[in-house]
């Protein structure tokens, strides 16, 4: 085997497969995006009209962009700051630890069918157990019609990424805490710190990296929001519609799905909106990462 030439047969699996499954992807989608296209029919070159039509046109666009940063809104303090407050408990248990983190691990694994059928039940107007439990403590006289509320399905929504994300960042977290010298702590526990000072003041100011990446990765998923809002309206505890009511819960990716591959076939018109949803997610994570290193600046 040639000396110089061995690099680049190591590294070829790897620019070939990133290749074909994602750069080809990514530029055929943009090339599909300026054209008139259902997938069968031949396709019709219209240059930008698509993302025109999308920007100056689509008033449900921008109302599921909206939808999508308000839920990551409701959503992604919690995940973080509870993520937080479990790593901080589970990392100083004695006993349990390993289960503690398994457990709390489980919901991020979770098949998303499944916690979509979870959630449909648990907020069913007739058999839900959160009705259920309203009813007995006598707070409702009848059942609240929570998956046809706009505000209430948001907030439905957002409890599922809570559910789901926070011991994702749990795990996360601890694994940022096993990194901190323990002789940072003896030394704040001779100096008489308190527990709940050293964690305001030495834990989560060495935990900054860690939380700047989760920000960023809760950023890109909660744009890229589907499973959730999508299984919840499936058929269970709500009639199966499109976004919800009123298009309440209506996602840029739900959007898109629902443009180019089940009501409308527009593959054309939904790559555009998927490469403004691209856009956007650029955007939003680099001023994510421009805010964190001002503070840290600061």
């Amino acid at each position: 085997m040639n000396v110089k030439a061995a690099p680049y047969l190591f590294c070829a699996p790897f620019i070939i497969g990133y290749t074909v499954l994602s750069l080809f992807p990514i530029l055929y989608t943009f090339f599909i995006s300026l054209h008139d296209w259902n997938g069968i029919a031949p396709k019709v070159f219209i240059g930008f009209k698509n993302y025109i039509s999308i920007l100056t046109q689509d008033k449900l666009f921008y109302k599921s962009l909206v939808n999508t940063i308000v839920m990551m809104l409701m959503a992604m303090p919690f995940q973080l700051l509870f993520g937080l407050i479990l790593a901080q408990i589970v990392f100083n248990l004695k006993k349990g630890r390993s289960f503690f983190q398994i457990t709390s691990f489980l919901p991020f694994i979770t098949a998303p069918v499944a916690v979509g059928f979870i959630f449909a039940y648990l907020f069913d107007w007739n058999l839900g157990y959160i009705n259920v439990a309203l009813k007995s403590l006598g707070m409702i006289n009848e059942g609240v019609y929570w998956l046809q509320i706009p505000l209430a399905s948001k907030l439905v929504v957002a409890l599922m990424k809570i559910w789901k994300l926070t011991g994702y960042c749990m795990i996360i977290y601890i694994a940022g805490m096993t990194a901190i010298s323990p002789e940072i702590y003896e030394a704040a526990s001779v100096d008489g710190s308190s527990r709940l000072n050293t964690f305001i003041k030495i834990t989560i100011p060495m935990l900054k990296h860690i939380t700047l990446f989760l920000f960023v990765t809760s950023v890109i998923s909660s744009l890229q929001l589907f499973d959730e809002a999508a299984l919840l309206y499936s058929g269970w505890g709500a009639a199966q519609s499109v976004g919800g009511p009123e298009y309440a819960v209506l996602t840029v990716v739900w959007k898109f799905y629902d443009d180019a591959f089940k009501t409308n076939s527009m593959l054309g018109y939904g790559a555009a909106e998927s490469y403004l949803l691209f856009i956007t997610i650029i955007a939003m994570s680099l001023a994510s990462y421009r805010i964190f290193n001002g503070k840290e600046k600061t």
